[in-house]
């Protein structure tokens, strides 16, 4: 049995070394226009690992079940299977590493597999390359996969004798759950994802600590991680729908504010729908905090979410775009990359920028979008003890959390922005306060809460006479019968604070969660014409306001004319609220249609 599990831990550790060398030589052969030094190398090897270490237990499978196999049938076939498979695996791995640092320079993103679309038609794939160019590479092929597959170990067996057959059995069996547990990359709320090796500004380094075979594996998922070719109309109709509802420009635009270089907070509240609040669920009891609140700062009363999930919502929130029923672009990172942020837009005018997290920031790509979008600094909670990361299923529990951002902003010298994700109100409900029967509501009256003490807080901070808090959820939420098929549902706060605002004000233009980043910085006096689907509601421009959603799998839009909601299962209109809903819905149709063309090109 000592020879068996040998066998599997030298086949494990050769694959991980393997990945390893490959990063290093990726960086090396890649190196041009990309500076780095011997502590960066060490760096992406190490944040790397994870995902390395991941990925190889998916190629180790095979031969465990060999072993399990080999201590009933110890035959000489069992030792050929697995000689044809390391020599099929070692072809593979170095055709992804040759393919990956080959492609590289050309395309700036990792092996995926959007490569595979040029194999149907190859010589356009091979004009920009002399045929010396493929002839090294494919020498070099043939000599990387013959050296990798030496390194494997070869499989002998003896027989075991009969009566420790059933106890070896076993303890094999015991130990598939611990493979099944380091293939998902624990038991966390976050599976093994590209995100996770993201840890640095430089692009080119991140790119590095990504595993390309995993990245090539990953990339053929097709629900979150694709976007389908919605195709409601032709381009031509699609276009001439389009005109008049994307004006991003900012036209003297209505000052909100005192100064425009003012130090920014943008909370993110978990879940926090409207009809959690008095000003539009009719709600007094649950958040009082907020009600008061609404009412000293700049409060945008007609507010929708443009998503159903906190993936989609921090982007819409963040990069002013468009959300999709059934795909993540959060969980893109070749997309992702290319998208502008309100924190690359505020870097550029010498803003320090950190984001703040209670949760695991590797959830569904978050740290890799956060990096890419031009947060310098992450906190996340990993950065807490552990009985802090405890609090609460996800993670930190929020007033932790909360007194953690008073402290950033207590100490932090401007300018700069501070984004925050809350987490406790979110099933399991589990917070330590129990004021109202309702758990649900429970847990947003303890939200409520931590607003309150936190801005009690900073309002007695020298800070506060130049600081910007805004508020507004990542997405509405299902609760007292309202769902989906209600404008309600999507109908959330979104409230400014602060002593940088002149006065309190109602602002009623209808708009969009996706508006916040040109209406913010059109309010700095920063262009925002990079942000292609967010509008300043604050310019004169702003001329015809509207309200689009996304959820699985519908669309709902909102204007002067009513509401509507389009099942894209059913393929009709099922909520018809609108004096003319059938062209309401066209808006949205071609909304998604512009937006799922517009991120296929992105590249």
């Amino acid at each position: 049995m000592r020879e068996r599990v040998g066998f599997l831990v030298k086949t494990y550790l050769w694959t991980v070394v393997v990945f390893i060398i490959a990063k290093v030589v990726f960086m090396l052969c890649c190196h041009q226009g990309h500076a780095f030094g011997i502590g960066d190398i060490w760096d992406v090897v190490c944040h790397g690992l994870t995902l390395d270490l991941s990925t190889a237990l998916y190629f180790l499978i095979l031969p465990f079940l060999l072993v399990i196999i080999s201590l009933w049938w110890a035959y000489k076939v069992l030792s050929k299977i697995c000689t044809i498979y390391f020599i099929f695996i070692s072809i593979a791995f170095a055709l992804a590493f040759v393919a990956d640092t080959s492609l590289y320079p050309f395309w700036n993103y990792k092996l995926d597999s959007s490569c595979l679309q040029y194999l149907e038609t190859p010589s356009e794939a091979t004009a920009s390359v002399s045929t010396g160019y493929l002839l090294v590479r494919l020498v070099i092929l043939a000599l990387l996969g013959y050296l990798i597959y030496l390194g494997y170990p070869i499989f002998k067996a003896d027989p075991l004798p009969r009566r420790h057959r059933i106890t070896a059995s076993i303890g094999a069996l015991l130990c598939m759950p611990l493979i099944i547990i380091g293939i998902r990359g624990g038991l966390g709320e976050s599976t093994t994802n590209v995100g996770q090796v993201y840890y640095a500004q430089d692009q080119f380094l991140n790119h590095s600590a990504v595993n390309p075979v995993f990245n090539f594996l990953a990339s053929f998922e097709k629900t979150a991680y694709y976007v389908p070719d919605y195709q409601f109309m032709s381009e031509a109709e699609r276009a001439k729908t389009m005109e008049g509802l994307y004006f991003t420009d900012s036209t003297a635009p209505d000052t909100l504010l005192k100064t425009q270089r003012p130090n920014i907070i943008v909370i993110l509240l978990e879940s926090c729908g409207g009809i959690f609040t008095e000003d539009i669920g009719g709600r007094s009891d649950i958040m009082p905090h907020l009600n008061r609140l609404i009412k000293e700062g700049v409060y945008f009363a007609n507010f929708y979410a443009n998503s159903y999930r906190t993936d989609r919502g921090t982007l819409c929130t963040w990069s002013g775009y468009p959300s999709f029923p059934r795909s993540s672009v959060m969980k893109m990172p070749a997309k992702t990359r290319l998208m502008p942020g309100i924190a690359q837009s505020l870097r550029q005018e010498g803003y320090h920028t950190s984001y703040l997290y209670g949760g695991d920031i590797n959830f569904t790509n978050m740290r890799s979008y956060l990096v890419t979008t031009g947060f310098e600094q992450l906190h996340w909670k990993n950065d807490y003890t552990i009985q802090e990361q405890n609090t609460a299923e996800w993670g930190v529990r929020d007033d932790i959390t909360f007194a953690t951002l008073a402290q950033m902003v207590k100490s932090q010298q401007g300018p700069f922005l501070i984004g925050y994700s809350t987490l406790s109100s979110h099933e399991p409900w589990d917070v330590p306060t129990h004021r109202l029967n309702d758990e649900i509501a429970n847990a947003f009256n303890y939200l409520d809460e931590c607003i309150g003490n936190f801005i009690n807080d900073i309002r007695q901070t020298p800070q506060w006479d130049n600081l910007l808090v805004i508020m507004l959820p990542d997405h509405g939420f299902s609760h007292f019968g309202v769902d989906e098929e209600h404008k309600m549902h999507d109908h959330v706060p979104m409230l400014w604070l602060g002593g940088a605002l002149k006065a309190p004000r109602r602002i009623t233009q209808l708009c969009n969660q996706t508006d916040l980043p040109a209406t913010l910085l059109g309010q700095l006096g920063i262009p925002h014409n990079d942000f292609r689907f967010s509008r300043d509601v604050m310019s004169q421009s702003y001329r015809y306001p509207f309200a689009v959603h996304t959820y699985n799998n519908g669309i709902t839009m909102n204007d002067s004319t009513g509401f509507a909601v389009f099942d894209l299962n059913a393929n009709r209109i099922i909520v018809d609220k609108s004096s003319n809903s059938e062209a309401l819905i066209k808006k949205g149709k071609a909304i998604l249609q512009t937006a799922a063309k517009d991120l296929r090109e992105l590249k």
